[in-house]
């Protein structure tokens, strides 16, 4: 009782179906598969830094002043 068995899994399956549709589960699986694919170049550009400008090696390079950079000090 303890394992399901193929019938268990069809079942879950074909209501997954009903629920979603096919063409949502289909949308779904491609979505997933570019972000896959997204992150995979992501990580593979992620690894040079030189594209970045020199001296701003893990700075944070915005132009906009909306967001505060503050340093958080501990009580002694």
């Amino acid at each position: 009782m303890g394992s399901l068995s193929i019938w268990h899994w069809l079942i879950v399956l074909l209501i997954v179906v009903m629920v979603f549709g096919t063409k949502k589960l289909k949308n779904i699986g491609s979505d997933l598969g570019g972000a896959v694919k997204g992150f995979k170049d992501g990580m593979k550009d992620g690894g040079s830094s030189a594209d970045l400008p020199t001296g701003q090696v893990g700075q944070d390079v915005r132009s906009d002043k909306t967001t505060i950079d503050v340093e958080a000090k501990q009580k002694s």
